[in-house]
């Protein structure tokens, strides 16, 4: 992506959240009563359509959950903190969040990358206080976290996307990485999960110049790549692979906006899959339903699977708040979360192992090589 365009989505988008991030039933101490849940978003450039969607999901949900009485009879204060995604920043917000005792809870965190680097800070600096279903997409690790994750992760994404792959015929795959970063993490997933359905890989990246490394692809090539990058990134290199003539698939994780990538414009040559951590917004299940109603209702805005999960992520964290005896502390809430069950919200079952998810819920929404989004 050129730089204008870029600036222009990160402006756009960045005025978007600010002018909205914190209406007036948000404000901390609005009502003087009830709780506070707050939420960190990560809106620097290379996650600002993902945070935006997600974000945007979640305050419809707690506004829809206040307009049908709070939690008994209280209103639930959503404070969203903006960060710029880097080491300083997500320490001042939760820095900002420890001297707050009225917030029992930080719920939502994204992208990907600063949910992880914030389970690490609340590990160390605050193990009194529940981050519930961030957008982290990777493994649960010691039992001593104290963050409850609700989506799959990166790992269960990629095996979904290459047996869907597999069973087609596909014999090699191509790994594309955006960055260092992707690299360090999912290069050993990408082998195993290769490794596993017998497929030959290839790795690609990460380098300087996306766009370019699309056009160094080869009719020889795997035909089939999975891309472990952010939107702008897919966005530059999928314009280096439609400059040839051979059909390309490419297969993203969840962290690809598609609406954003459409309208950004696709090409002929390579059509784009992303896999989805929620069902498909034009899902039947009850919660879907209730999330389309919503959407429509307080913000007017088009279902994308990232307010999804954001509205997903925000009626979790209610249930946790509503399921307690008596009224909600950082310890009770954490106390709650530690001992958690498998839940069905809406139709959208939340498996657990202990208090670990467990389940791999994985669907797939696709950017045709004319353009259309189909799921």
């Amino acid at each position: 992506m050129n730089s204008t365009r870029r600036q222009f989505m990160t402006a756009a988008t960045a005025a978007a959240i600010t002018a909205t991030a914190l209406p007036t039933w948000a404000q901390p101490g609005a009502s003087g009563r009830g709780v506070t849940v707050a939420q960190i978003a990560d809106v620097s450039a290379g996650q600002i359509d993902v945070s935006k969607d997600f974000l945007a999901g979640s305050r419809t949900a707690w506004q829809e959950i206040n307009a049908k009485g709070g939690l008994r009879g209280k209103s639930v204060q959503h404070q969203i903190l903006e960060v710029d995604g880097s080491a300083v920043s997500l320490r001042g917000a939760i820095d900002s969040i420890k001297n707050q005792t009225q917030a029992v809870a930080l719920f939502g965190t994204v992208g990907a990358a600063a949910a992880s680097q914030v389970s690490e800070l609340l590990r160390r600096d605050a193990p009194d206080l529940a981050q519930i279903a961030p957008w982290l997409h990777k493994p649960d690790t010691t039992r001593g976290d104290n963050s409850f994750a609700i989506f799959a992760s990166r790992q269960a994404q990629i095996d979904h996307a290459v047996k869907s792959l597999s069973v087609m015929g596909v014999t090699s795959l191509g790994a594309v990485y955006a960055s260092p970063a992707e690299f360090a993490s999912y290069r050993d997933d990408m082998e195993s999960t290769a490794l596993a359905l017998k497929l030959q890989l290839k790795h690609y990246g990460p380098v300087g110049d996306l766009q370019q490394l699309g056009k160094t692809l080869s009719p020889d090539s795997p035909r089939i790549l999975i891309f472990l990058g952010g939107t702008p990134e897919l966005y530059q290199f999928s314009q280096g692979v439609g400059k040839q003539a051979s059909q390309r698939y490419i297969v993203a994780m969840s962290d690809v906006n598609l609406q954003t990538l459409a309208q950004l414009g696709s090409n002929r040559q390579a059509a784009v899959i992303a896999t989805q951590v929620v069902p498909l917004v034009n899902s039947n299940l009850p919660i879907v339903r209730s999330y389309r109603e919503a959407m429509g209702r307080y913000l007017d805005e088009p279902p994308t699977p990232q307010s999804l999960a954001g509205y997903l992520a925000a009626r979790y964290t209610f249930e946790v708040l509503q399921g307690l005896d008596g009224a909600p502390t950082r310890s009770t809430v954490l106390a709650a979360l530690q001992k958690r069950s498998s839940l069905e919200l809406g139709g959208f079952r939340i498996d657990l192992d202990g208090r670990r998810r467990s389940g791999s819920f994985v669907t797939q929404s696709m950017i045709s090589t004319d353009g259309r989004l189909v799921g």
